[in-house]
Order: C-alpha cells, then structure tokens, then sequence
C-alpha cells in the first residue's frame, strides 16, 4: 500500500478512519481536528466496513482501520489494498499485542500498528509522521532512485577486526560515496561502534529492544547518534547484568526502517546474533566476512559460509582476511582458500601504528589511514559492496562435508614442520 508514492494533489481526501468503539474515536476525533482534517471522517466500523465503503469511492491519502473484529486481520489486509488506491498510508489499530502480527502487518505494507486504548501521543505521532511521508513523495523512475544496500560484517571469531572493519565502511560510504548510511552495532553490551568514533552510544537501541512498537521513522530520527552528515549510528552500552530479552522483532522492524530512510545500512553482527535470530540475514544484499590466517578461523569460516548459504542465499559472500602479517601465518592463503573452498578476495595488512592512531583521534580507521596500504584495502572493499548489484560470485559454501572440506591434518603437519625449521 505505501510501497508507491503519488506526488502533488489528487482530489482525494486526506484521511479517513474506521474505528469500532466511541471510546476511540472519541479520542481520535480531537488529533483529526488539530491536524487541520475533518472529523466527520472518522466513521463508526471496523476493517470490513473500510473494504465495503472504499470499493466504490476513492481511498484517502492517510486511512486508519480497526482490525478489532477482524478474525484474519492479515488476509483482511490484502483485501484491503485491493480497494485502495497507490500510495494510501495506512495505520492499523487493534487490541492483540502481540509481536509476531506487528511484523506481519508491517511486512505487508502498513505504516504503523497502534494498540487500544488508544494513547493521543502516540496517535498524533503516527499520524504526524504519515502526514509528513505523504508530503515528500518518492521518485517512480527506478533508474534514477538507488537501491538500498543492507551489508553485514560478520567476523569468524572474536578479535578478528570485524568491528573496525564495520565502522570504517560505514564512514567510507557517508564521506567518499556521500551516501546517507546507518551503522547498526548488535553487540548490546560490548560494542564498539560509537566507541571508535568518539561518541556516546545513547539509549535508542535499548529502548527499541524493550518496545518494539515504538520503531518508526520518528523514532530513528530521535535515537541515532548523527558522527556526519550522512553517517547515524545506532548501537548501545547495555548493563553485564541486563540480559539480552527479544525474539528480534525489533531488529527486523529497524532494518526495515533504515531501508526506508538511508541508502546504505551496516551491520556489525556478532556471529552469536546468527544462532538466536537468524531472521536478521535474510535481506541481506552483501556479507562481509572477516577472518584470520589460522585453524580456527579456517573452521569457522566453513561452518559460517555453509549456514549463510542456507539462510541468506540471495547474499553476496565478500571473505576478507584481516591483519595479514606476511610470513606469520599460522595458514598459506592457498591452504586457507582450497578449505573453505572460496576465494579470499581481499587481504588487509597487520597495521599496529595505525590501529593506535586511530584509537587515539577516536576516528575510523580508514579515516585516519587514507595513505596507508590497510586504507586502500578498506576502500577497495567499499566500491566492492557498492558493486554488489553485478555479483556473480559463487555461492557460499560446497558439497562436501565439514570434515571433509577442512583438512586439519594436513595443516596441523604443515604448521609442526614450519615450527620445527624455525627452531
């Protein structure tokens, strides 16, 4: 329904409700009137009554329906959009909180779902916020607008550098490509992303955990932490002993919303978010898998690259080797990419002096690194993810076993003979 945008004036009218009990719209009736719309149009009935009312006149540029008496508020939603016109916005009311229909209804096109009894704050701000997506209309021409890209950062074990690596593509994105991006750090209690860029995390990421019906576009406007024009970054500092408690519904809501309000989105996902929300992949256009030279990393990137072949087969797999130190490689690339049975298509150089550096200015590091050969590494990564669109990689993972792809034997005698010419 709001997936496409009329511009101007349409001789329809600006809003329409259909709400099933006096006591909502007793309370709606009073924000219509401030909001400059007349009351008249807030009609007795619910979601049905919508449908049969709209069938025969034209659908406003803003709709409110009761889904209290809807016994398949889905299904009656499709039917819904039959009858409205390209580019009604609409804000659904009920009486079932419950997150898993919240996702739905938002999955199918509705602006905003809002619980009874109904809150005048939060109905003046959905509506507001409607108001104020029907006044900036979106562009038709679908050579003209670009499309959103959604990357993750994944890293094959801790300490590999995939925070650093994150942080930096996102500030390489909003300076050197000017693209609005949002930076999203999913580790709740650990991260680092406003960290790295001298700043204080806030509250907005834990607020949305905690109330995921809160998640719209005003509320990403107030919660993300502006470190440029282009760059807003939400991420959080959450107490040791506050437990991580969501099913993920608010993750997904966010990322839905950063596709409607930035060009590109970052991810830095810890590989443990893979295990309990695995939801979280499967829009993904590009994932960034960062690694080390070494056994373990050589099994953990197998095991990762065979599970996002089955949960995020439309993803295009970029393996990137971090802090490659030329001759200390526990792994030869060629050992390490006939394993895993994928190309490592980039490698950055081990650069301590620039790490500090960076850590130091509370900057990027590929800010502070233009010169550098890690830098220009970093930025040959960005024009890769940007490039996303012609990727044509092979797809992650093989046919063959766990066991089979990686031969620990062979490389543990490797490393034993390197050990023993060494000493």
């Amino acid at each position: 329904m709001n997936a496409h945008w009329k511009s101007g004036p349409n001789g329809r009218d600006q809003f329409a409700a259909y709400l099933c009990d006096e006591a909502s719209l007793d309370a709606l009736r009073p924000i219509v009137m401030e909001m400059g719309w007349q009351p008249e149009k807030c009609n007795k009935g619910g979601l049905r009554n919508a449908v049969q009312s709209l069938s025969i006149t034209a659908s406003p540029n803003i709709l409110m329906v009761d889904l209290s008496e809807s016994g398949d508020p889905l299904n009656d939603i499709n039917a819904l959009a039959e009858v409205c016109e390209p580019g009604t916005i609409v804000v659904a009311v009920g009486q079932v909180n419950d997150v898993r229909l919240y996702r739905d209804l938002i999955a199918s096109g509705i602006h905003d779902y809002l619980l009874k009894p109904l809150a005048p704050g939060q109905v003046r701000d959905s509506l507001a916020h409607a108001q104020s997506i029907f006044a900036t209309p979106r562009s038709h021409d679908g050579n003209v607008a670009r499309q959103h890209v959604s990357t993750a950062v994944i890293g094959t074990r801790g300490g590999v550098g995939a925070s650093t690596l994150a942080t930096s593509l996102a500030w390489l994105f909003s300076t050197d490509h000017k693209l609005p991006t949002a930076l999203l750090d999913l580790d709740i209690h650990f991260g680092t992303g406003a960290l790295c860029l001298d700043l204080e995390p806030g509250r907005g990421l834990t607020d949305a955990i905690e109330n995921p019906s809160r998640i719209d576009g005003l509320f990403i406007e107030r919660a993300m932490i502006r470190a440029n024009d282009n760059l807003a970054i939400l991420s959080a500092e959450a107490p040791i002993n506050s437990p991580l408690l969501t099913d993920g519904a608010a993750f997904v809501q966010l990322e839905e919303e950063f596709r409607q309000a930035f060009e590109m989105t970052v991810v830095d996902m810890p590989r443990n978010m893979l295990i309990n929300f695995p939801q979280l992949v499967a829009d993904l256009n590009v994932v960034v898998l960062v690694t080390e030279m070494t056994l373990a990393s050589a099994r953990d990137a197998i095991r990762l690259l065979s599970w996002l072949k089955t949960n995020a087969p439309q993803a295009r797999v970029i393996v990137v080797a971090n802090k490659v130190q030329s001759g200390l490689a526990e792994i030869s690339k060629t050992d390490f990419e006939s394993s895993i049975e994928t190309p490592i298509q980039l490698s950055i150089p081990y650069d301590l002096k620039a790490s500090s550096m960076a850590a130091k200015l509370g900057r990027t590091f590929a800010d502070t690194n233009r010169t550098g050969k890690a830098g220009s590494v970093m930025r040959d990564l960005a024009r890769m993810v940007l490039d996303k669109a012609d990727g044509d990689d092979a797809p992650a993972g093989g046919g063959k076993s766990l066991l089979g792809k990686l031969d620990l034997k062979s490389m543990m005698n490797k490393v034993g003979k390197k050990v023993e010419a060494e000493a």
